[in-house]
C-alpha cells in the first residue's frame, strides 16, 4: 500500500470489477429477470392466454384433476409432483417420470425421463395445444448454472464472480468517500467525468440491493461452497443428509421405498382441508406424491406462496393410504434454517406483490448499468494512455482492443440475443422436437454472433448497431405477439390477461431505452469525428497516417474533458 489505503482500495476496486464484469453482467440482467420468470413463461405460452381469462377454479377442483391425469398417464412413476394454479400461474402444471424409452439396446437399463405437462384446472385435461419452452426458468438457471456446462462448475464459477462483487462493492465505497454527494452529482459531455458520474448514480441509487443480492446469492448455495462444518459434525450420525433431515425436519421423503403392496390412494380432498385450517386458511401450492399407489405412499403437501420473507414453506405429510396425518414440519422452524430461508427468499423476492418486484427489477436493471459504466469507465481511462500513440498514427494495445470488443458483446449483445430468444419463441414451429432446447441455441447463436461481431470491430458504428437491433427487436415483441397469439397489446391492457400486457410494456420501454442508447452514441460518433476533423485541420498527416488511424470508439468518444 505505497500510495495510500484509499489508493489500493481503488485499484482492487478496479480489477476485480473488471475481471469479472461480464460474467456478472449477465447473471444481473438474467436474474433481473427472473422476478418475472413465470409472467414471462405465460407469454411465451400464447396457447394459454384465452383459457386464462376463465374464472378461478378451487385448488381442491385443481388438484384432483391433476391426480386423476396421473393416475391414467403417470401411474408407474415412483413420484408425481402437483403445482397447482396461483395468480401468477393460471394453469395446474405436472412433473412425474414418463414410461421408460422402447427399444433400448439389450443389457442397458431402460432410461426414464421426467414429463412436465401443463393442465386445465377446471377439466384436468392436458393443454396439448402449449409450445414447449423453458420460458423464463431459462433465464433463472441461467443466471447461476451458465448453461452447457457442468452445473457444479457453473454454481462455482458464479459464486467466485459474486465474491470478487462483494469485494468491488466494499472497496468501491470505501474509495468515494463524496460517494453520497456524488450521487446528486451529474456532468453530462464530461468524458471520463461523465462515466464516473454514471456509475456512482447507479451504483449508490441502489446500494442496499446490490450489498443484498450479492451477499445472499452466495447464501443460497452456502452449502455447497462451505459443505465442510455438517460434514465434520455429522460424521457419525449418518452425514450430511442427517444435517438436512435434522435443520429442514419434513425433507428427504424422497427416499420412500415401494413395498410392491398396491393400495388405492387416499382422497386428496380431505387432505388438502385439513393442512389449509392447520396453516389459518392459507391454500397448498404444492402436492408431492411418494410412491402413488402402493402401501407406503406418502403424500406432501406445501403451503403455497405467500408475504412471508423466509423460501422455506411449512408442509404436511399424510399416508397416501388412509389419508391419516403423520406430521407437520417447518411451522416453528430453527433459527438457522429461518435466517437462511429468508436470506434466500429476499433473493428471488418471490414474496413481493408485482409492484415491489417491479421495484426490484428496476433495482436489477441499475445493478447492470452499474456493471456496465464501470467496464466503459476503465476502457475511457486506459485509452487515456494512448493518446499520444494516436495522436501519431499508432494503435492501442491487445488488451485495450480485447476490452473493447468483449465490453461490446456483452452489453450491447445480450439485449439482442434475449430478445432472439422470444422472437424464436413466436416463429419456431409449434411442434418441432426439442423446441425448448431450439430456442435456448438461438440465444446463444445470437449472442455468439453478436460477440465475435464485437471483437473484430469495436467501434461506434457496431456499438449503433446491435443497440439498434436490440431496440427494434424489444420494440416490436409487442407486434410480434399481435400476429401470434390471441392477447394483442390492445386487448390485454383492457381485459388481461395482465401478464401479457405487463411483458409488452415492459417490451416497448426496453426498446426505447436501447434506442435512446443509439442516440447518445451517435452523438458521441459526431462529436469524435468533429474533433478529429479539427486535429486533422491544425496538424495535417499524411495519407499513410489517416489510413492508420482506427475507427473511434466507445471508449475513444469519452476522452473529452
Amino acid at each position: 500500500m505505497k500510495e495510500g489505503f484509499r489508493q489500493s482500495m481503488a485499484w482492487l476496486h478496479t480489477w476485480s470489477g473488471l475481471l469479472v464484469g461480464w460474467v456478472l453482467f449477465m447473471v444481473f440482467a438474467a436474474g433481473t429477470a427472473s422476478y418475472f420468470k413465470d409472467e414471462i413463461t405465460f407469454w411465451m405460452k400464447p396457447e394459454l392466454h384465452a383459457p386464462a381469462a376463465r374464472a378461478q377454479v378451487p385448488q381442491v377442483q385443481a388438484a384432483e384433476g391433476a391426480v386423476a391425469y396421473l393416475q391414467k398417464h403417470g401411474a408407474g412413476s415412483p413420484r408425481w409432483f402437483i403445482n397447482l394454479p396461483a395468480e401468477r400461474q393460471p394453469s395446474t402444471d405436472v412433473l412425474y417420470l414418463a414410461t421408460p424409452v422402447q427399444g433400448a439396446p439389450p443389457g442397458d437399463k431402460p432410461r426414464r425421463r421426467f414429463e412436465r405437462v401443463s393442465l386445465d384446472p377446471a377439466t384436468g385435461e392436458a393443454l396439448t395445444a402449449a409450445r414447449a419452452t423453458r420460458g423464463g426458468e431459462f433465464f433463472y438457471r441461467l443466471h447461476f448454472d451458465l448453461h452447457y456446462m457442468p452445473a457444479l462448475w457453473a454454481r462455482w464459477i458464479v459464486g467466485f464472480c459474486a465474491m470478487f462483487m462483494l469485494v468491488a462493492i466494499f472497496s468501491g465505497i470505501v474509495t468515494h468517500k463524496r460517494i453520497f454527494k456524488d450521487f446528486f452529482t451529474f456532468r453530462p459531455k464530461k468524458g471520463q467525468r461523465s462515466w464516473l458520474d454514471a456509475h456512482n448514480v447507479t451504483a449508490v441509487l441502489a446500494l442496499p440491493y446490490h450489498l443484498m443480492i450479492t451477499y445472499t446469492g452466495l447464501v443460497t448455495l452456502m452449502f455447497m461452497y462451505m459443505p465442510w462444518a455438517p460434514q465434520v459434525a455429522y460424521k457419525e450420525r449418518g452425514g450430511e443428509q442427517a444435517f438436512f433431515s435434522e435443520v429442514f425436519p419434513g425433507g428427504g421423503r424422497d427416499q420412500v421405498k415401494a413395498s410392491g403392496n398396491r393400495v388405492p390412494l387416499a382422497p386428496i380432498a380431505p387432505m388438502m382441508a385439513q393442512a389449509s385450517a392447520h396453516w389459518n386458511g392459507a391454500a397448498v401450492g404444492r402436492v408431492t406424491v411418494h410412491q402413488p399407489n402402493d402401501a407406503n405412499a406418502v403424500v406432501a403437501l406445501t403451503r403455497a406462496e405467500g408475504p412471508q420473507l423466509s423460501y422455506d414453506k411449512p408442509s404436511m405429510l399424510f399416508n397416501g393410504t388412509t389419508g391419516a396425518l403423520i406430521g407437520a414440519y417447518g411451522d416453528v422452524p430453527k433459527s438457522a434454517a429461518e435466517t437462511r430461508g429468508v436470506l434466500y427468499g429476499l433473493h428471488i423476492a418471490r414474496f413481493g406483490d408485482p409492484l415491489l418486484r417491479a421495484l426490484f427489477f428496476l433495482s436489477g436493471i441499475a445493478g447492470c448499468l452499474m456493471v456496465a459504466t464501470g467496464l466503459l469507465l476503465w476502457a475511457v481511462k486506459e485509452r487515456q494512455k494512448f493518446a499520444k500513440t494516436l495522436r501519431q498514427g499508432g494503435r492501442i494495445g491487445f488488451g485495450l482492443r480485447l476490452v473493447d470488443g468483449l465490453n461490446l458483446g456483452a452489453i450491447a449483445g445480450l439485449p439482442v440475443a434475449m430478445a432472439s430468444f422470444f422472437w424464436a419463441n413466436r416463429l419456431l414451429p409449434v411442434g418441432m422436437a426439442e423446441r425448448g432446447d431450439a430456442e435456448i441455441r438461438w440465444f446463444f447463436i445470437v449472442w455468439g454472433a453478436a460477440a465475435v461481431l464485437g471483437l473484430l470491430r469495436p467501434t461506434l458504428r457496431m456499438w449503433q448497431a446491435q443497440l439498434a437491433a436490440g431496440a427494434l427487436l424489444f420494440a416490436l415483441l409487442p407486434v410480434l405477439n399481435a400476429f401470434t397469439g390471441p392477447a394483442p397489446l390492445t386487448v390485454s391492457l383492457r381485459a388481461g390477461p395482465s401478464a401479457v400486457a405487463g411483458f409488452d410494456l415492459v417490451a416497448i420501454a426496453l426498446g426505447l431505452g436501447l434506442a435512446g442508447a443509439v442516440w447518445i452514441v451517435e452523438r458521441k460518433r459526431r462529436k469524435s469525428m468533429a474533433a478529429k476533423q479539427q486535429a486533422e485541420k491544425k496538424s495535417p498527416a499524411s495519407p499513410q497516417q489517416l489510413q492508420q488511424q482506427p475507427s473511434p470508439t466507445l471508449a475513444a468518444s469519452g476522452q473529452g474533458s
